[in-house]
Parts: structure tokens; C-alpha cells; sequence
């Protein structure tokens, strides 16, 4: 890695993205000053105590809760849950299972098993038809 490439920075938001986190429930001093790509790398490795007890306890990210109760992020939406939500309010809702959540829980399985179904579709008939997968990207050489 270039050395400049440790001095660029982000924005504090980026960078609770990359770690998890819940910006909001992170320290002051990280919610308001600029990560270096550096800084990001050493609390991935040597994590302070604040960021285990966040990614230990919560509270949690959208996308982070979704995936703890096994729903979509939609699905969060259309429950109406709009707050991040800790370990103990996941557990809580894990154990109560309201007919909204096994519903979600219903609704991302058939999406998922529709995705594989097409998936499987589509290999087979690039099998039958002996073509290659289709390169979206270009082909190497060519511009988009």
C-alpha cells in the first residue's frame, strides 16, 4: 500500500459503516473528526473497549439489526421500527416473535429461494445452450 493512502481520510459516517457501528452511539471524538484509512486499520486490529462494547451490546446499525433478526432492511421499515435497536432489544423481539417479524422472516426466505430459483435457471439454460456467463463489466481491454 502507498504511504499516501494512510493519510486519506473519510468521513466519520464512512467510517462507522466500514466497522459496524452506530455512529450516534460512538465517542464524541470520533463522531467529529475525520478517520485516516490508518486510523480505520489500527480499530480493526486493536479495537478500544468503546467499539467491542458497540458491536457487543449495540446499539446496532439498520442494516446490522435486519440481519440479527433475519429480515430485510425493508422489512425493518414496514414494521416501523425506525431506532437501532441493542442485543437485549434483538434478544427481546427474538424471543416474543410478533406475527410481523415471523412474516418478514416468511417474506426474505421466499425472496431468497425466488433468487436461486432464477439463478439456477439462468446456469442451466447457459448450459443447455453450451455460452459462456455474460461478462457485464467489458471485456478486459474494452471501455464500457
Amino acid at each position: 500500500m502507498s504511504p499516501d493512502k494512510n493519510n486519506q481520510t473519510m468521513k466519520p459516517l464512512t467510517a462507522a459503516d466500514k466497522l459496524g457501528i452506530y455512529l450516534p452511539a460512538a465517542p464524541e471524538e470520533f463522531r467529529n473528526s475525520p478517520i485516516t484509512r490508518g486510523e480505520l486499520e489500527e480499530l480493526r486490529v486493536n479495537p478500544p473497549q468503546w467499539l467491542t462494547d458497540l458491536r457487543a451490546a449495540g446499539p446496532f446499525p439498520r442494516d446490522v439489526t435486519a440481519r440479527k433478526l433475519g429480515i430485510s432492511n425493508s422489512g425493518l421499515a414496514r414494521a416501523g421500527v425506525a431506532d437501532a435497536l441493542t442485543t437485549a432489544e434483538i434478544d427481546a423481539l427474538n424471543a416474543e416473535s410478533p406475527d410481523w417479524l415471523v412474516r418478514e422472516r416468511e417474506n426474505l426466505r421466499t425472496v431468497q429461494a425466488e433468487a436461486e430459483r432464477v439463478k439456477n435457471k439462468d446456469a442451466e439454460r447457459r448450459a443447455a445452450t453450451n455460452r459462456p456467463a455474460k461478462n457485464r463489466f467489458g471485456a478486459p481491454g474494452k471501455k464500457a
